[in-house]
């Protein structure tokens, strides 16, 4: 990937939310605020900061205005938006993959959260790394019910995904060559996004991992203080 290329943005935001659902928060986790500012909005600002203008959004049949929101809330962007419920991460990752073009993609769960700065430098530091056809977002902070681990070799490329262990776990952000959908399996041969990344790294295909120091991933309602409190001590 070079680092010239024009990025587009994806957002994966077709998750029903359950944990947060379980914990009295009713609305679509696209809209669950974190320091007064939606999930969803949060995600798209920081990808207008590092200069994405074209963006692939889904949300599943039940969150449609979330689209509705998206669209009046950036009316000068290019969005384009999914409206499907799909049967697992992968499958959504899938669908915005595939309609993305051949370009780079920033991929993005809608519910991580880190510092601005810390974003910004997994963008730059991620464009600059032209070996890898998909480079992660990885964490020493384990702050999640059920960690993708990831070990990473002295170069920072990625020769293990899952298990009980690692050396980091993955942070729900990825930016992955376009190209990399040409031979991506078809989301009925493969459950979990988690599968498909583990499936290219057994593959040999060059997964690289950029360290986040701290990112929470919101999906309990305890994630909101700490994902706060983050915000505000956060640079």
């Amino acid at each position: 990937m070079s680092a010239s290329t024009t990025l587009i943005g994806g957002i994966i935001a077709a998750g029903e939310g359950s944990r947060l659902k379980r914990d009295g928060l009713r609305m679509p986790k696209s809209m669950v605020p974190v320091a007064g500012v939606p999930l969803i909005e949060r995600v798209m600002s920081n990808f207008v900061k590092v200069g994405i203008t074209q963006l692939r959004v889904i949300f599943n049949e039940d969150d449609r205005e979330c689209a509705t929101f998206i669209q009046e809330r950036f009316p000068n962007l290019d969005i384009r938006c999914i409206v499907k419920t799909t049967r697992s991460s992968y499958e959504s990752f899938w669908e915005v993959g595939g309609r993305s073009g051949p370009d780079p993609i920033l991929m993005s769960t809608v519910d991580w959260i880190c510092p601005e700065p810390a974003f910004r430098r997994f963008v730059d530091q991620a464009r600059r790394c032209s070996q890898a056809s998909v480079v992660l977002a990885v964490t020493p902070f384990v702050a999640d019910e059920k960690p993708l681990w990831a070990t990473l070799d002295p170069s920072g490329r990625v020769t293990g995904i899952g298990g009980d262990s690692g050396d980091v776990v993955t942070a729900g952000l990825y930016l992955v060559s376009g190209s990399i959908f040409a031979q991506a399996p078809h989301p009925s041969t493969i459950a979990r996004l988690r599968d498909f990344l583990a499936w290219m790294v057994d593959r040999g295909i060059p997964v690289y991992g950029v360290i986040i120091d701290q990112v929470i991933d919101v999906d309990r309602a305890e994630d909101l203080h700490l994902a706060e409190t983050l915000l505000k001590d956060g640079v």
